[in-house]
């Protein structure tokens, strides 16, 4: 059993978090599949309505434990060292429920884009292997409401799991679907992601390998 199930409910309250469409196959695969932990990511792409993209993706983290990354994926104070595309992040608690708010810096002459979403991370045993997923995704906030001149981000969802790569490092599966909004070609966002995706392991790689000296 992988002991995750497509509709599996991750984050229980008033926003349910679940696993993405066909979550189970691919995280089968991450636990089937051998990766150096010096491989590149590995994109895959489904087109969806909109002309944009879902992206799932297979990479390695190098002497990155599975548990490092999760601390560094988590810890929003250090996000905003490492990530140069974060203009505001924190998280606070509305009705019972911590919900994040990130505004992202956009080129000029494009707009900022914000998020408010909720996430959650659980630790998992399976077949006696560990296995990390944190699973991410928008939602409505009266308390948060859109901002003159940054556009609001209403359809995000991002999934990870990591485990170790047997090694000093991890193997990591990352889904990932936004809708930036406002007039931008569906094109050149799906160009943004198919490159952004990947670059943004890459530095959360190196954030991993600077953690231990901020602590």
């Amino acid at each position: 059993s992988t002991g995750v199930r497509e509709g599996t409910t991750i984050v229980q309250g008033r926003s349910a978090l679940c696993a993405p469409p066909n979550f189970l196959q691919l995280f089968s695969l991450l636990l089937s599949t051998s990766l150096s932990c010096v491989t590149f990511p590995l994109p895959i792409l489904f087109p969806q309505q909109s002309g944009l993209y879902e992206y799932k993706l297979f990479g390695g983290l190098a002497d990155c434990t599975p548990k490092l990354c999760v601390d560094v994926y988590m810890d929003l104070n250090f996000r905003k060292q490492w990530d140069q595309y974060v203009e505001e992040l924190h998280e606070k608690t509305y009705d019972g429920e911590k919900v994040i708010y990130w505004e992202v810096k956009y080129p000029f002459p494009l707009s900022n884009r914000d998020y408010v979403y909720i996430r959650e991370c659980r630790e998992m045993d399976v077949d006696g292997r560990k296995i990390w997923v944190v699973l991410a995704q928008s939602v409505s906030v009266p308390q948060c409401p859109e901002k003159p001149g940054i556009i609001r981000v209403k359809s995000y969802k991002q999934s990870l799991a990591i485990e170790s790569d047997g090694k000093t490092g991890s193997k990591v599966y990352m889904y990932y679907f936004d809708n930036p909004g406002g007039m931008i070609p569906s094109w050149l966002v799906n160009w943004a992601a198919k490159s952004g995706v990947p670059a943004f392991l890459k530095d959360m790689q190196k954030a991993c390998h600077n953690y231990s000296k901020t602590i």
